[in-house]
């Protein structure tokens, strides 16, 4: 999580969706996230939300319940709930609900370097636009290398060894009518706790590079439709030699083949590259498939249960003649 923003950032990046003002703590603009919580959080949702003590390092938003229970008490313990705040070292506050705050509280951002925002928005939309924003700012991301395409709806990564022709497989598959996300290199970011997307880096966009004939410009050759931006990733399509696929690989594997990146798994898919195959129709194949997979229709346990409902009506006896276990 090398990302990080400041108040001031955070507060412009969403003056316009939330609408809210800066009330307290206008001094503490460069106020940014701990690192420690940075390093720390897991999601979106362990960097914003509702106030709670025992949460710290994380923007505390203030909703209806909040100000009620910072304010319906007698005036120490309302005094002591506040001065608590500090304890927890939030990079910023947020008022939702339309709510005013205490006069201590703004006392206390002010003389604590608090950063707080007010918003007529409802708290709940606040944390849930915060956790999106904060989570794709500070997920995990990574590069890949191969031919990103969305194939039938599906994002699919071609991955394989060199000069097996991933790029002019990309092309084909762009003349059938599919997009193109990125060729070469692949920026992959994990955008919630199990889904991830890819685009291409902005220096290749719309470019797709074939042995011996060089750049191509996708958009241009063949218009706005064959590119894609972004796509989630949900398939890997692996082009294999033969004497990969025989040494490293189960030809009819019993359990779907998945692959691990950035500890989400991705479903795979293995194809061997030869002379006169059209891989072109086995990578829709593949993905049509997998979209068959997700609906719950596996034909390898469909024909390994037709197996067994053949193999024990082959070993069951014809009728009216007695059993092993028949008594004489």
């Amino acid at each position: 999580m090398s990302n990080t923003v400041s108040a001031q950032l955070l507060f412009d990046e969403f003056s316009t969706m939330l609408q809210w003002r800066w009330v307290a703590g206008r001094d503490a603009y460069a106020r940014r996230f701990d690192e420690n919580a940075l390093r720390s959080a897991r999601a979106g949702a362990d960097l914003v939300g509702y106030l709670n003590y025992i949460h710290p390092f994380r923007a505390q938003v203030l909703g209806e319940r909040e100000i009620a229970y910072l304010t319906n008490s007698t005036a120490e313990d309302c005094r002591r709930r506040i001065a608590r705040i500090t304890t927890l070292e939030p990079p910023l506050l947020v008022l939702a609900d339309g709510q005013q705050a205490p006069g201590q509280l703004i006392d206390l951002c002010e003389s604590a370097q608090i950063p707080m925002f007010a918003t007529d928005e409802p708290s709940a939309y606040v944390i849930d636009v915060l956790r999106s924003y904060l989570f794709k700012l500070f997920a995990a991301s990574t590069t890949m290398h191969g031919v990103f395409m969305d194939i039938l709806g599906i994002g699919v990564l071609i991955t394989g060894e060199s000069g097996l022709g991933k790029s002019e497989l990309g092309l084909e598959l762009i003349s059938r009518g599919h997009g193109l996300v990125a060729d070469d290199i692949v920026d992959i970011v994990q955008i919630n706790q199990n889904a991830l997307e890819g685009k291409c880096p902005e220096l290749l966009q719309n470019l797709l590079e074939v042995r011996g004939i060089g750049l191509l410009d996708i958009r241009t050759i063949f218009g706005e439709t064959a590119v894609r931006r972004r796509m989630r990733l949900r398939l890997i399509v692996h082009l294999v030699r033969r004497e990969t696929l025989e040494r490293d690989y189960e030809r009819l594997p019993h359990e779907p083949l998945t692959e691990n990146v950035l500890g989400v798994p991705v479903r795979k898919a293995i194809i061997q590259v030869m002379a006169g195959r059209n891989i072109a129709v086995l990578v829709e194949a593949a993905v049509r498939n997998y979209i068959l997979q997700v609906r719950g229709i596996d034909t390898y346990r469909e024909f390994t249960e037709r197996q067994r409902q053949a193999m024990a009506r082959a070993t069951a006896p014809p009728n009216g003649a007695p059993s092993d276990s028949a008594f004489d």
